[in-house]
């Protein structure tokens, strides 16, 4: 009997110590990068230890670059309310199953804000270090330690962190053969990869390869436009079963313009969804032919979008693909022509990255190298604070911000302001010098200086039906002061305010304060009509394009006594802008709660919709609407992708409004949609929102991580709806037809108007 109970205690000792331990945090993050640990070999991973990886010199791994590396997580479902943490970091993984850290123990710190920034004993570049992280919820209790991370320091001033790319193999979803023997195949999609192929010949032959992105439309590739891509290559099969590798050329015209290049490791790679075989007299099994694509580490899970429009939903599908399909270098790029970063590439890629997976590393790259290798356009330039606002929102990381401050107060071109507070171009401003200090030094010729875009392309193009003016400016007058490049101007004193806040450099915060207000001023003064409150293209003509009114709408430059003028106007001229400039129309309508209207053009049927690329056979999205708008457009331009984010961050309403995404706003604005489903993923967890419209009553399940707040704005489905959370009815009242709730918990919610 004696020896029973002493079993018995030690089981009831052990389920206590079980149960006093609440699981253990996960999504462990080294400088914003995931599964640091993980060793992979042109692409793919294997199963070796990160040490003998780094030792051997034949694979790849994430290589973290800065010497006090940041460390986030995701807590666990049960944790409810956070209240402390401790991470442990050390030189050894058997240190840490003791629980003991011979670099850093950070001890229990009360609080539930990250990233956590290293402060323990200074690291060695060149060595790997191991880390795990435990947590405290409300009521005291401790979690268990998260599983233990690794990763490999390597310290450069010049980069950021970043994983490796990542690779796939991929079979034809449909193969024919025809009467001539010729194989073609069908991969599904269009992508960025590489070609393997296992050959049965009976004699040593030669054989001819085609890829394409796209058919003629009829049975045959297209293959004379030189940047939607085809080509054919000869391959020599030697007698017997072989398998090769399709060697794609170099492209001397793109290296011409210094693109990015990509990694030794990984090779050259093709944009291709077709390929035709000929002269191959064999039989071609299945997975005798497969692509390998190539892209920078995605996670197809992070997020999900499904409604009642089908149109929507592929939409979404074509958006969400083009983002992976994109990032094929690991920097955001223009597309295949140059394959070169622009900023305002970049700024739609980075918002659309973040609301279809929680990655952050291929942005911060992406801007560092802007920063260095600006591109011309004015208003390019002054997207750059736009990029750094949204990735301490996302991040809450100040990494960036402290490094590239300086540069950002410089890229925002405040030397080329007037006395009036505004900013021009062509006052003789721009001298050798000021490009300099933006890192503009080529010869100054007249045409390396900045010059104002507006929208691109700036002329030609086909005008019909959909289209009023050449180009894809709505006839914008350019003049001395250009009210789109002030209106840019404006956003980027008002963020910068708040991220010299963040900071802590107030004196900065003060001024950048007072010369938004001043802006704010000069703009109305300069541009609005004060007979029609249209905002005007600039300070020497009355004509009002839709750009200079979607994009003051956008930056909040539209008083209120003009804001029906101007909504009303901005919906007469529909689609008169090109994908990119379609992110600050949508951004805008939505803002201003003119969502039926924002969603009629997400769902657009017409040529100049995102459907119409669908249509035409692209499945990544293009660079212009249509070939009649740029002849010279590419498939894989991720600057038309914008729907992306804009599914997420307006239709749902899923949005960061504190660092860290900390604290969301979700204010759904669905329109006529009977029902919507969206998972997106923060750094923090992921959110869910299920909506359903039954009957007059609106309902949504809402799933919220541990470590993030939201604040609800919800639409009233009809006047007299009452609002239930979680089953009980509250006593609120709605305001301006919507209900408010400023503080809703982590884990699931019922929220129900009726």
């Amino acid at each position: 009997m004696k020896r029973i109970c002493i079993v018995l205690v030690a089981c009831f000792s052990s389920g206590c110590l079980f149960a006093q331990n609440l699981p253990g945090p996960t999504g462990l993050r080294t400088d914003l990068l995931l599964n640091t640990q993980q060793v992979s070999k042109s692409g793919f991973p294997v199963s070796i230890n990160l040490n003998k990886a780094v030792e051997n010199g034949q694979y790849q791994y994430a290589t973290i670059l800065q010497s006090n590396p940041s460390f986030d997580w995701i807590s666990a479902k049960a944790i409810k309310g956070v209240s402390a943490y401790r991470v442990l970091l050390a030189s050894k993984p058997e240190l840490l199953k003791e629980q003991k850290a011979d670099y850093w123990d950070s001890k229990k710190i009360m609080g539930k804000q990250h990233p956590l920034v290293y402060k323990g004993k200074p690291l060695q570049s060149g060595k790997t270090y191991y880390w795990q992280v435990q947590e405290w919820d409300g009521s005291g209790k401790a979690s268990a330690f998260s599983t233990i991370s690794s990763f490999y320091l390597a310290t450069d001033q010049n980069d950021f962190s970043h994983s490796p790319l990542a690779a796939s193999y991929e079979l034809p979803i449909a193969q024919s053969r025809e009467k001539n023997g010729t194989y073609y195949l069908d991969f599904g999609k269009d992508g960025f990869g590489q070609l393997f192929f296992q050959f049965n010949s009976d004699q040593t032959d030669s054989v001819f390869i085609e890829a394409a992105e796209a058919m003629d439309g009829g049975n045959g590739f297209l293959k004379n436009n030189g940047n939607i891509r085809y080509i054919k290559l000869g391959l020599l099969v030697q007698k017997g079963l072989h398998e090769y590798q399709l060697q794609w050329p170099v492209n001397e015209k793109r290296n011409s313009r210094n693109p990015i290049q990509m990694p030794q490791y990984m090779g050259e790679v093709f944009p291709f969804r077709y390929v035709a075989i000929r002269g191959y007299k064999g039989n071609l099994d299945q997975g005798m032919v497969k692509r390998k694509l190539v892209y920078y580490p995605f996670d197809d899970q992070a997020s999900y979008f499904h409604s009642s429009d089908t149109v929507l939903n592929k939409v979404w599908d074509l958006c969400k693909y083009s983002i992976k399909a994109t990032s094929f270098t690991g920097y955001y790029l223009d597309g295949d022509r140059e394959r070169v970063p622009y900023e305002a590439d970049a700024l739609i890629n980075q918002l659309s990255h973040y609301a279809v997976d929680a990655e952050y590393s291929i942005a911060r790259r992406s801007m560092a190298y802007l920063i260095d290798h600006p591109t011309w356009p004015t208003e390019w330039s002054l997207q750059n604070v736009l990029m750094a606002w949204n990735d301490y929102l996302y991040t809450g990381d100040l990494s960036y911000l402290k490094k590239y401050y300086p540069e950002l107060q410089l890229k925002m071109l405040m030397p080329l302001e007037e006395p009036n507070g505004l900013i021009s171009t062509l006052t003789g401003k721009q001298t050798k010098e000021f490009l300099a200090t933006i890192h503009i030094t080529k010869a100054f010729d007249g045409k390396q200086d900045l010059k104002d875009i507006v929208d691109w392309p700036r002329g030609g193009g086909f005008i019909g039906k959909e289209k009023q003016y050449q180009g894809e400016t709505d006839g914008f007058v350019f003049c001395k002061m250009n009210s789109v490049v002030n209106a840019f101007y404006y956003r980027n004193l008002v963020l910068m305010a708040r991220l010299a806040k963040v900071l802590g450099k107030e004196a900065d915060a003060v001024f950048y304060e007072q010369k938004s207000k001043e802006a704010f001023n000069a703009f109305q003064q300069v541009f609005v009509d004060t007979k029609t409150g249209l905002v005007k293209d600039g300070d020497t003509t009355n004509h009002s394009s839709l750009h200079a009114n979607m994009f003051a709408l956008a930056f909040n430059l539209v008083s209120p006594s003009n804001k029906t003028a101007v909504v009303n106007f901005i919906k007469t001229r529909q689609m008169a802008c090109s994908v990119y400039g379609a992110q600050f129309l949508l951004d805008g309508l939505f803002d201003a709660g003119e969502a039926d209207y924002a969603l009629e053009l997400l769902t657009s049927i017409k040529e100049r919709s995102w459907y119409n690329m669908i249509r035409t056979g692209s499945t990544i999205s293009m660079e212009a609407w249509d070939k009649v708008y740029k002849p010279n457009l590419d498939l894989n331009h991720a600057w038309g992708a914008a729907p992306a984010n804009l599914i997420v961050r307006k239709l749902m309403g899923v949005e960061p409004i504190e660092a860290g995404a900390s604290v969301v706003h979700i204010k759904p604005q669905l329109g006529y949609l009977q029902f919507a489903q969206l998972t997106t993923s923060l750094i923090r967890g992921k959110v869910s929102i299920d909506y359903m419209l039954k009957g007059a009553a609106a309902n949504y399940q809402i799933i919220i991580p541990a470590g993030i707040v939201a604040q609800l704005e919800l639409k009233l489905p009809y006047e007299k709806a009452r609002l239930w959370i979680d089953g009980k009815l509250t006593n609120q009242k709605a305001s301006d037809g919507k209900y408010r709730v400023d503080k809703l918990e982590s884990g699931k919610h019922l929220i129900e108007l009726k």
